[in-house]
């Protein structure tokens, strides 16, 4: 069965119409010790290194969690136009991709620590559920596949890449007006 046809085929099944937005194609050769990929359109033209090993290339542990945050940053825009809720301009999402394995057997495991400064906690969550539970295409792909913790902070904080809460706190000039949320929730919603 070609892919168009595999494509009607589901699109069929749900009685909905299916559109492809966008094909991305690339050539991979190499593995992660040592390879190279392209894409077809020449944006993208990366090394692969280990990442228990010395280099200066990338792995595919980090393309990846670089790919779902901003595609969750992307929804999270959408869901937020849908609830008629203004996102701030700092929004971020820290993305955390475990390699892991059990003997001979490879897996992922995610957290999405996601920032959204200045939003009420309960418009955070709603937020980050419906974005993860429904449109998000990377939280759609991994859906009961691997272990995903997101943590939606609200706070107005000091903040950068890989913020830290109590790091951040001891050494922020605004530690005295900061309140930080930071509460895990279940990614398997079904």
């Amino acid at each position: 069965m070609s892919t168009y046809q595999e494509t009607n085929a589901v699109a069929d099944s749900t009685h909905e119409v299916m559109k492809v937005q966008y094909t991305a194609k690339t050539h991979t050769s190499g593995g992660r010790r040592g390879g190279v990929s392209h894409s077809d359109d020449g944006r993208l033209d990366v090394k692969f290194t280990s990442p228990v090993v010395p280099g200066t290339g990338t792995n595919p542990e980090q393309l990846f969690a670089a790919g779902w945050s901003a595609c969750f940053i992307s929804a999270m825009g959408v869901v937020a136009s849908k609830m008629k809720v203004k996102l701030p301009a700092e929004v971020a999402v820290d993305a955390e991709i475990d390699l892991c394995n059990s003997g001979d057997v490879y897996f992922l495991r995610a957290r999405l620590n996601v920032s959204l400064p200045g939003l009420e906690r309960e418009v955070a969550q709603a937020i980050v559920d419906a974005t993860h539970g429904e449109t998000c295409a990377y939280s759609n792909a991994t859906r009961s596949n691997i272990d995903v913790t997101l943590k939606p902070r609200v706070s107005r904080t000091c903040s950068g890449p890989f913020y830290n809460a109590t790091s951040a706190l001891a050494s922020c000039d605004c530690r005295k007006s900061v309140t930080n949320y930071d509460f895990n929730l279940d990614a398997n919603l079904e």
